[in-house]
């Protein structure tokens, strides 16, 4: 009788081992047939195509790369001709990425061609059955960096040397153009700032967005920068500070944007040496830059003169009201014409050499009811600040942006080194 029990008890476990590895193969079989998840770019399955990554080289035109890529004749015609405003195929440029993808049959015939108009955004090409074109962006995530810091020799300089876009610095020089020479800062002067950095897959940088509060002390005076939107249905955005006064004057500073070098001012006891030292007025600021450098009109106005004479060589002038008139001498080549209007900012030459110059510059002159005075001894106009109806919801816009600012540390990226004393013990 004990035999037989113990035969049943020994069945029983060997069934329920059994059962404990059937359950445990199941297991197994189930992880081994997990799939993994298909690779998209683009929007599009890679895995159903044969992927070509490449760039756009010199000599290359869209048909040749689409011929290239047995793509027929009237499908190019097609995108060329129905879909100029989404994608212009005369247009592309030497260095730009692309990518084809392939059929993956023996014919190998491209289906989709995507151009990357830049880091973030691209264009499709759909050359499959009915030839279509769209834009499109990939996934962007923004990340709010504050930095501070202590001008050692320039800004650009020290906003590299933190680890900064150097985009960030003409943002700035934008901004502060009317109030603050970037070409004169001081040592010593600091600065803060807040913006977005753009980001692909969490990883990858793809330029930084608009800034949205800065602040600068530059020769003890304290200049805080916000931007605000005065016209909702305009949409016209301009930067304001801790007071709701415009940071926007009417005349910017200087006629070219940046990398330039105040090589002489307005003086009219000037002695020169190629004439003997004679006195000879000189009525303009000299702005050195390197031949080619855009030279932009410092407010808004209409064109009287674009033409060539003498000494001057080749000039723009362009009058802003019944007041003021602005010049511009010894361009390379005139970008506009006798008639044009042109806006605060606008490209209306590049800096060259002609007329009686010992070197690449602009001559800038200032004319006030028609005499020529010194525009950076000259108390010019200010934009108009922020309206009263507008006040108390600037200042409730202001107030945790400026908080932010006033809690951000200055970095000093090159400190100087502290001395060490040693003391010797006779």
């Amino acid at each position: 009788m004990q035999k037989f029990f113990g035969a049943i008890l020994t069945l029983m476990i060997v069934l329920v081992s059994c059962k404990q590895d059937k359950v445990l193969v199941d297991e197994l079989v189930r992880v081994e047939t997990i799939e993994k998840p298909p690779v998209t770019h683009f929007g599009f399955n890679l895995e159903e195509f044969n992927v070509v990554h490449d760039t756009v080289k010199r000599g290359d035109s869209f048909g040749e790369l689409m011929l290239r890529n047995k793509v027929d004749y009237p499908k190019i015609a097609a995108i060329s001709e129905n879909f100029r405003d989404t994608f212009d195929v005369r247009k592309i440029k030497v260095g730009k990425p692309y990518t084809i993808l392939k059929s993956k049959d023996t014919s190998e015939v491209a289906e989709i061609f995507i151009y990357q108009n830049d880091k973030i955004n691209y264009t499709v090409v759909d050359l499959r059955d009915s030839v279509t074109a769209y834009k499109s962006r990939k996934k962007v995530k923004l990340m709010e960096r504050e930095v501070g810091g202590v001008i050692t020799n320039n800004l650009s300089e020290t906003l590299d040397n933190l680890g900064v876009d150097y985009n960030v610095t003409i943002d700035l020089s934008e901004i502060y153009a009317w109030t603050i020479d970037f070409f004169r800062l001081e040592k010593g002067d600091k600065f803060k700032v807040i913006y977005d950095e753009r980001y692909i897959n969490d990883s990858i940088y793809a330029g930084r967005g608009p800034i949205k509060a800065a602040l600068f002390e530059h020769k003890g005076r304290t200049i805080y920068a916000f931007p605000y939107v005065t016209d909702s249905l305009k949409n016209i955005l301009d930067y304001y500070d801790q007071e709701a006064n415009n940071l926007r004057s009417t005349f910017l500073r200087a006629p070219i944007k940046f990398g330039y070098r105040l090589s002489s001012r307005y003086n009219l006891k000037r002695r020169i040496a190629y004439y003997g030292y004679k006195v000879r007025p000189h009525k303009g600021t000299d702005y050195a830059a390197p031949i080619g450098t855009p030279i932009i009109a410092t407010a808004d106005g209409t064109v009287t003169e674009s033409t060539r004479r003498g000494g001057n060589g080749k000039y723009v002038k362009v009058k802003h009201n019944s007041v003021y008139s602005t010049q511009y001498l010894h361009m390379k080549n005139q970008k506009v014409r006798k008639g044009d209007f042109v806006r605060q900012g606008d490209v209306i030459g590049w800096v060259g050499m002609t007329g009686n110059t010992g070197g690449p510059h602009v001559c800038y002159r200032f004319w006030k009811n028609g005499r020529q005075v010194d525009p950076l001894r000259e108390k010019l106009p200010t934009a108009e600040p922020i309206a009263d109806s507008l006040r108390t919801d600037y200042m409730a816009h202001i107030g945790p942006l400026k908080e932010q600012l006033d809690c951000i540390e200055f970095v000093n990226p090159n400190p100087e080194p502290e001395e060490t004393l040693i003391s010797y013990n006779p």
